[in-house]
């Protein structure tokens, strides 16, 4: 079974980052911010799943071990205040910044890809058969920074507003595994990949338990205004998790040395963005 942090240890960045905003959102440059209004958002596109299935930076494991995810959102916009329909004080950090607060999920079927996989030998049909699953459920929030003015942008000055963040999720996961030669009476060996079965796992390195971690979250994106009250989102991310069982597959280095990273996905969303007037 693979070994889980517990909460206190894996949740200290992810504590760490909330408080650092907390602390950020309250007081900038001397002024206390109590203002803000509300955004609400839905996202969703392709994603690329970095695994131990297949190899990094290989054309076909980066075609063929694609998933897809939405994500739920909401904004607190410090531009502006709800409570009174009119501007916040005009401070850098309230024409600059929003937070993000956000549900995810993604699903991704993973495969073995490369040339190891390719070989006409029973450790490369092993590979072939091998297949993976991820569901992953994903809470937390970023800092959002905009280099141009928030207040502009909503007032209609220009109609793309880029921006960059950074954040911390608090993460659940499912993976899943399987092979069309794991039938009664067979073992692991006959079924898997034997490289794959040394490790803390089910199966060695292979294990389809449940599990929790936390992800650093970084993104570059834009926002493009079609309405007054409405934005059409434009985003890439990247989300680095603090475990390499998210795909259920997690070899001992010593006897499967490609094993040196923990798992990650670049993903493209698209989305749509609404102003609150509360």
């Amino acid at each position: 079974m693979p070994v889980l942090k517990s909460p206190l240890m894996i949740n200290k960045p992810f504590v760490l980052f909330f408080l650092l905003m907390i602390g950020i959102c309250f007081r900038s440059q001397g002024q206390f911010i109590f203002g803000f209004s509300n955004e609400i958002g839905v996202a969703g596109g392709p994603l690329l799943f970095q695994s131990d299935f297949g190899l990094r930076n290989n054309i076909n494991t980066n075609i063929n071990n694609v998933g897809f995810g939405v994500a739920l959102m909401h904004y607190m916009n410090f531009a502006y205040r709800a409570d009174c329909n009119c501007y916040s004080r005009d401070v850098y950090f309230n024409d600059h910044f929003k937070i993000r607060n956000e549900i995810d999920y993604h699903y991704t079927k993973l495969t073995h890809e490369g040339k190891e996989s390719k070989k006409n030998s029973e450790e490369g049909r092993d590979l072939r058969d091998h297949k993976g699953t991820s569901a992953v459920f994903e809470i937390g929030s970023q800092l959002e920074f905009f280099p141009l003015s928030i207040r502009d942008f909503q007032a209609g000055a220009f109609i793309i507003a880029p921006y960059i963040s950074l954040g911390a999720h608090y993460v659940t996961f499912q993976p899943g595994y399987s092979s069309v030669q794991d039938v009664p009476g067979a073992t692991p060996e006959d079924a898997y990949f034997d490289r794959f079965l040394h490790g803390d796992g089910k199966l060695g390195g292979i294990d389809d338990s449940g599990g929790h971690t936390v992800a650093i979250t970084g993104s570059v994106g834009f926002r493009f205004k079609i309405g007054f009250l409405s934005d059409i989102n434009v985003e890439l991310r990247y989300h680095r998790y603090f475990s390499n069982w998210i795909d259920g597959l997690n070899p001992d280095e010593a006897f499967y040395p490609p094993n040196k990273y923990d798992d990650s996905i670049t993903w493209l969303t698209v989305g749509y963005v609404y102003y609150l007037n509360f």
